[in-house]
């Protein structure tokens, strides 16, 4: 099958194959696979014209809402923590888009400068999970309730913080530092189509000390309504920008998001039952690998 806008021909069953694998590990910390089909298409497949950010964004489109109506569902979506997510990510996307396309159609520069900032985001996790001394010095959560919901409870949302209650234990983080960091990763997400949850999941959990199993939801919601906004964006840019490919593929986009959306729906319904150390464990690998691309081949 023969995609026009990225210039490449393969068999139509492999994008949703990749997507689905890809997405039912990552989307169980938040993290849509987005991030990790950039360096598939560009080592792999070779699309590396901008298009393929906004092709990213179009997987994250058709992808995410499945994990994200679970988490809804059975009451897990953190709905403070994603305004703030969204407030701070949407500014971003439009800013980072602009760079993509008029300073950075040759990414190399700048992917090295984020796989450094992705590395040690990966080794701060890295070393989370070895830091048994935290683990046994936290206090201990309830336990997974016999219905499996798992709910969050008792959701604040002000300028000045946010709070949440997740397994009896009641979690404040500021509202401002949120929002901050949440714009900066959009306009990371703009410039590469990956919607952010792969950086801001990770420094949620790291940097905020959340659990990763409230940060998921939130992580997902905000790359959703973010990539919504970057597909819309390239696609009404590009006729600006005659001498470059901007405007996403559509038939390859929905062919990931179409096995993306499985692996999304899969993956946030095993979530609850994965231990947290584990998906920290996947959301470093996914990092880590994906920074060492960056640095080696880009």
């Amino acid at each position: 099958m023969y995609f026009p806008v990225a210039d490449i021909e393969l068999e139509p069953w492999l994008p949703p194959l990749v997507a689905f694998v890809i997405s039912l590990c990552t989307s169980m910390g938040g993290v849509s696979g987005a991030f990790m089909l950039l360096p598939f298409q560009v080592s792999v497949l070779g699309f590396n014209t901008p298009a393929v950010s906004a092709t990213n964004h179009l997987f994250n489109i058709v992808a995410i809402p499945s994990g994200v109506y679970r988490f809804i569902r059975e009451g897990r979506m953190v709905w403070p923590l994603t305004w703030a997510v969204v407030i701070g990510t949407l500014p971003g996307v439009f800013v980072g888009s602009i760079v993509r396309i008029r300073y950075l159609p040759d990414p190399a520069t700048f992917k090295k400068f984020a796989a450094l900032v992705l590395f040690y985001i990966g080794i701060r996790l890295v070393r989370d999970i070895l830091d048994t001394t935290g683990i046994k010095s936290a206090p201990t959560p309830k336990q997974q309730p016999a219905d499996g919901r798992d709910p969050v409870t008792a959701q604040t949302f002000t300028l000045r913080r946010i709070s949440f209650i997740f397994r009896e234990r009641q979690y404040l983080v500021a509202t401002g530092p949120i929002m901050g960091v949440s714009l900066a990763v959009g306009m990371i997400g703009g410039i590469y189509g990956i919607g952010g949850g792969a950086i801001i999941a990770p420094f949620f959990v790291a940097f905020f000390g959340l659990p990763v199993h409230t940060v998921a939801g939130a992580a997902l919601m905000g790359t959703l309504i973010t990539s919504v906004a970057g597909v819309a964006f390239f696609q009404l840019i590009a006729p600006f920008y005659p001498e470059l490919v901007i405007r996403p593929d559509w038939h390859l986009g929905l062919l990931f998001g179409l096995g993306g959306s499985a692996g999304m729906y899969c993956g946030a319904a095993l979530q609850r039952f994965v231990p947290a150390a584990l998906i920290k464990a996947i959301l470093s690998f996914a990092i880590l690998f994906t920074a060492i691309r960056y640095l080696v081949f880009s």
